[in-house]
């Protein structure tokens, strides 16, 4: 957790700095060289006091924008949440505490996506809710089968 130096500066330049440091030429390749990682660690691997989770999130819409994968980035986002609230994946019993947990990553989900996928996602989150995946489902990253069916690309 940072302490509101991660929008000291020219953040987005030391965001980039880091990630070249590290040997990637995108924030995009150094977020596919850790499938399923939290943004917030993704960003701790960055600079733990001065990068945030969301400049992380915010760098990896840019760029999947620029790249025309904006529904992938948004079920890369999707994997990270689950990874980090469901570690063991997808919860076998829905008792009221892991009912609580799948909607607050649906709900997170939902508030991390772009407004051009709002009603996708959210067509998504009734399916997931409907017909729930099987138990210790996990996805490893954006191409997961189930996820692909739930948010196809065909970027605009």
């Amino acid at each position: 957790m940072t302490d509101g130096r991660s929008w000291q500066g020219n953040w987005k330049a030391r965001l980039y700095e880091r990630v070249r440091e590290r040997g990637y030429d995108s924030l995009t390749a150094f977020a596919e060289a850790r499938p399923a990682i939290p943004l917030n660690q993704l960003a701790e691997e960055l600079g733990k006091d001065d990068v945030a989770g969301v400049q992380v999130m915010s760098g990896l819409l840019a760029e999947a924008e620029q790249r025309k994968q904006v529904t992938r980035f948004v079920r890369d986002v999707l994997v990270r949440e689950l990874s980090e609230t469901f570690p063991s994946g997808w919860p076998a019993m829905m008792a009221d505490e892991s009912r609580f947990q799948v909607a607050k990553v649906l709900g997170g989900w939902s508030a991390d996506t772009p407004d051009t996928h709002k009603e996708r996602v959210r067509q998504a989150r009734a399916a997931l809710r409907t017909s729930p995946p099987p138990p210790g489902w996990r996805p490893l990253g954006p191409d997961d089968e189930l996820l692909r069916l739930l948010l196809p690309d065909d970027e605009a």
